[in-house]
């Protein structure tokens, strides 16, 4: 189990970075044929190039996590990309896509369904809560 974790977390940092990678590159290539190919920005052909091999990495470890986890587990985890992505796209230098409060309260509650999705679980498939967590029978609602 430890093991398709890794492997599907693994490929969610692989493939935000893609995303991140072509987004940063597609705004410094040009998009209308023909291309001037000299004047064409190395830097981002070669991010451009590194995040398309990135996303092939990201593929061989779903295909790994598959094979270690069960599919409702492991296509939650790769929710969390949009939280990286968010993220990312707000933080690295020459991409500053702004952070609203609706957008990071979407996020939050995108991660809040992951970890719901993957608490631990008894040998009976119910989730493991803590006593303190539970509400006493005997609550009083005003």
């Amino acid at each position: 189990m430890k093991r398709g974790i890794a492997f599907a977390l693994s490929s969610v940092l692989l493939v935000s970075g893609a995303q991140l990678g072509m987004r940063w590159s597609m705004t410094r290539l040009p998009t209308q044929w023909p291309f001037n190919f000299p004047q064409l920005d190395l830097a981002a052909l070669l991010a451009l190039a590194g995040a398309i091999v990135a996303y092939a990495l990201s593929m061989l470890c779903w295909l790994l996590a598959l094979k270690h986890l069960p599919l409702s587990r492991a296509y939650s985890l790769l929710s969390l990309s949009y939280a990286f992505v968010y993220l990312g796209a707000a933080v690295l230098p020459g991409l500053g896509e702004p952070l609203s409060l609706p957008r990071t309260l979407g996020v939050a509650l995108v991660i809040a369904g992951v970890i719901a999705i993957n608490a631990p679980r008894r040998p009976d498939r119910t989730t493991v809560i803590k006593p303190s967590d539970a509400r006493s029978e005997h609550a009083q609602f005003d």
